[in-house]
């Protein structure tokens, strides 16, 4: 690259600047890296991070933020479309179970298995292993406590999964239902 060209190449906009790196990088992009790359603060590379995604609603990508990485992903209203493009089959589909399953992760993670068993009544160990393999889920740390069990979290591809750009996405969950009984009287004998 000539002196030339990397002088035009600085005047681009920071939004540019970081469409350019999340557009070459494979992974999820830790904010610090960006801030890093670029030599701003965390509080510019945000700045940017919101000047690129507001140009990027009337286009075919957007961004996604999970656990303070970003990414470029292409927008999940047009999933179908890239699927017929790239020949791949239908998402896949998942049981009622296994959405059960995921959701309690989603909404409570990092959890443990055995907490997301207590919450659905049943073993949840075949459905961790399918979440795990279809990378939906993954391991995120372990607990301090007894047996150290292993914690779960979603992963950027349960984002793009369901077309979140974010987990603060989520939909919120609603409050239980109190069922009201009405008083009974006890019968006389």
């Amino acid at each position: 690259m000539s002196d030339s060209q990397s002088l035009s190449n600085t005047d681009l906009s920071l939004a540019a600047k970081i469409e350019a790196m999340l557009f070459v990088s494979a992974e999820p992009v830790p904010m610090g890296q960006l801030a890093a790359a670029l030599d701003v603060t965390a509080s510019v590379v945000e700045r940017g991070l919101k000047e690129l995604e507001d140009s990027l609603r009337e286009r075919g990508l957007r961004l996604q933020r999970n656990a303070g990485r970003v990414q470029l992903t292409t927008a999940a209203e047009l999933a179908s479309l890239v699927e017929k493009f790239l020949g791949l089959e239908a998402v896949t589909h998942l049981s009622r179970a296994a959405l059960e399953t995921l959701a309690i992760i989603a909404y409570q993670q990092p959890v443990t298995r055995p907490q997301v068993d207590s919450i659905r009544g049943v073993n949840s160990d075949g459905m961790m292993k399918s979440l795990l393999s279809k990378g939906l889920v993954q391991e995120s740390g372990r607990t301090d406590g007894p047996g150290r069990p292993i914690l779960y979290s979603t992963t950027p591809e349960f984002l793009q999964h369901f077309g979140l750009n974010s987990i603060m996405e989520l939909p919120p969950l609603a409050a239980p239902v109190e069922v009201e009984s009405e008083p009974t009287e006890l019968l006389k004998g």
